[in-house]
Formats: structure tokens, sequence, C-alpha cells
């Protein structure tokens, strides 16, 4: 059965089965929310407490949702190339890959070895919505594909270039956009994307960069890939006391990167994507970027 991908802040639940298995004093150390992957449940271990403490409360989110099959915790922050967390099994069906629908797509996911966050959903329906027919996008850091088949499906752009360094990321876009029947728009490139973005220097119209830990990095390369000019979808990761402020440094931390390039450019919207920890935030910036000849 394919389920929904849906990202679940039902705090109170997840510290309610704590609460029941381990103890009130446990309950207010643990992050709160639950999230979905298909029918797999993913929850965080605090730092400072041992995994096995969990199999009980991932057996109780067992039997407390019935449509969930599998329980993972997330032991490692998000870390490597490849964006991902080390889980380990708690409960139910002893696998970490599973398939869900979102934006009217099918895909197919493996928590284990392919980053992937209910966070993005909004944004991935947004971008798409941005994209005008013929457009010519290149997406960076295209994980499984996500944003690549979500604009392929959503919108009529003349081609996708869809590209990832990660192998099992690449192998599961390749089943994600046969699954999706988008052969014909989206093409999928394994490798990094500083070398592979070098196949189309002066061809997009629109490039994606949906990695914060490189979007800075990265940022000349895909200045290179825009047909002199074209809008740049960047995600970073801001320090700030509030919403309001993570945006206003996130807008500074690029006009100086652009500055430095000697580009011309245009903040066409910006937003918060989430909070990912205390005064921490994952910020969007969409700029349009024209090269000086």
């Amino acid at each position: 059965m394919t389920l929904v991908w849906v990202s679940m802040s039902r705090g109170k639940l997840l510290r309610e089965v704590v609460k029941k298995i381990l103890g009130r004093e446990y309950a207010d150390r643990v992050w709160s929310r639950i999230e979905m992957v298909g029918d797999i449940a993913v929850i965080r271990k605090p730092p400072d407490l041992a995994p096995e403490l969990f199999i009980p409360v991932g057996e109780e989110i067992l039997r407390t949702l019935p449509y969930v099959k599998s329980v993972w915790l997330a032991i490692t922050p998000i870390k490597s190339q490849y964006r991902v967390r080390e889980h380990v099994f708690l409960a139910g069906e002893r696998r970490s890959v599973t398939t869900y629908r979102e934006h009217g797509c099918v895909f197919k996911i493996d928590i284990n070895n392919v980053y992937a966050s209910p966070a993005l959903n909004y944004e991935h329906r947004r971008v798409a919505e941005l994209v005008s027919p013929g457009e010519f996008v290149i997406n960076m850091f295209a994980g499984a594909g996500l944003f690549s088949i979500i604009i392929a499906k959503k919108a009529r752009p003349k081609q996708v270039i869809s590209i990832d360094v990660n192998p099992r990321a690449y192998e599961l876009m390749l089943e994600n956009i046969s699954l999706n029947k988008v052969e014909g728009v989206v093409t999928a490139r394994l490798g990094d994307a500083a070398q592979v973005i070098k196949d189309y220097v002066n061809s997009a119209d629109r490039v994606l960069m949906p990695l914060p830990e490189y979007s800075r990095t990265y940022l000349p390369e895909a200045i290179s890939a825009l047909d002199r000019r074209g809008v740049i979808h960047v995600y970073d990761f801001v320090s700030a006391e509030s919403r309001e402020e993570a945006l206003v440094k996130g807008r500074g931390v690029f006009e100086r990167e652009l500055r430095g390039l000697g580009v011309m450019y245009e903040f066409l919207f910006s937003r918060v994507v989430r909070s990912v920890g205390p005064r921490y935030y994952q910020v969007v910036l969409d700029i349009h970027v024209t090269r000086k000849q």
C-alpha cells in the first residue's frame, strides 16, 4: 500500500507515549515531532539517552498509529556529503525503504541512504508553480528526484537536469523518473554537481540549490549555468534570534557573495522553511541573477 508522506507535528502524541513508557522526566527531553515517510515513522534520540530505551516507545507508536509499519530512531545529526542520518531500528517491519505520494507523484525512498525531509513538501510545490513552459531547469542536489519530478509533472519545462553525487539517490531517482513517466523531461546525472554542471554552461533558465551546506560554495557554478540571466533558488542555514532576523541575515550573506562574483541580482522572494534548532533556521531565497557581458 502506498501512503502519503506527511509531517506530523504531534508533539503531544510522542511525549505522551514517552511519558507512559519511560516517565515524565524523559518526556520533556525528546524532540516532539514524529516524521512520517510513507509508512515509516522516525523519531529522534536526545544525545544523552541510550537507543535501547526507545524500543518500547517504538512498539507503542505501532499500536497507537495503525498505518505505521516500521519505526526507526535517528541517533545522529545529518552528516556526510550524502546528508543522511544514522538510524536504529525500533519496531515493526525491519525495512528502511518505503513509497509515498506527494503532489500527485509517487516516490520510492530509502531513509537510511537518501536525504528526505517532510519540511520541503511546500517548497516542492511552490517552486514547481514558478516554472514557466519551456524552461530549462537544473537541480544541482536532487536526491531521489522530488523537486525535479514534481516540476516535470506540475509545470511544462523543456528539460530538468537532476544531479546527485550519492549513488543510492541516483538509483532511486532513476526508479522514480520511471514511476512517474517523466523520462522525456527529467535527465538523471550521477556526480559532483560542480563538475556535472560544466556540461550545461549558459543553458539554464532556473537552477535549484536545495543543499544548504553547499549553496554558497557552489554558487559560481550555478551562475555559470544560467543562460546569462535566470533564477537561482538557494537554501541556507542561518543562526538568528528570530525568523525575521534569519531572513535579513540570509539576504546579507548572499548579497556579499553575489557582489564578489560581479553579477547583477534581485531578490524575488524569501521565506523561513523551518526551524532546525534553537535560534537556527533554514531559509530559501529566490534570486534573479544577470551576468555582465
